[in-house]
């Protein structure tokens, strides 16, 4: 599953608790697995706020003098990208992002579909004038089953 663990963040950012608005609803929907899939020339003009999840790597850990091959756990990064048309909105869709990511992975934290455990960090808010938006890169290490 370690190959596949972007989908879990594209579905915790979809999933919908009772009576609190989805991530997606912020976004209004605009929550993409690796590319925003317009034409290069119409990027520019893709509407605020969205999310692009991307997965960027793993590692094998496990490996040992006396056990040279693949271990047991993988590490996963993940990236999650949030655009929005404030900083303040920039915040509001992070900290929602944030919060249902880590509820979703609470939600059945004994199945092999989640990270046995990982930890996130964020990158530096960007601003792009010529779209006109605000960015934040949150970059997940996960340790997930081989």
């Amino acid at each position: 599953m370690s190959l596949q663990t972007d989908r879990l963040f594209y579905s915790a950012l979809r999933r919908r608790y009772d009576g609190e608005p989805s991530v997606s609803e912020m976004v209004g929907e605009r929550v993409y697995n690796t590319s925003i899939p317009v034409p290069d020339e119409d990027l520019e003009n893709e509407p605020v706020p969205y999310i692009i999840i991307s997965f960027d790597g793993m590692v094998n850990q496990g490996t040992t003098k006396d056990y040279t091959f693949e271990g047991d756990d993988d590490v996963v990064t993940v990236s999650v990208e949030v655009t929005a048309k404030t900083r303040e909105e920039l915040y509001e869709v992070i900290h929602a992002a944030r919060v249902a990511i880590r509820r979703y992975m609470e939600d059945d934290p004994d199945s092999e579909e989640v990270p046995e455990s990982y930890d996130m960090s964020a990158g530096r808010v960007e601003y792009d004038a010529w779209k006109p938006c605000f960015w934040q890169t949150l970059t997940y290490r996960c340790v997930m089953q081989a």
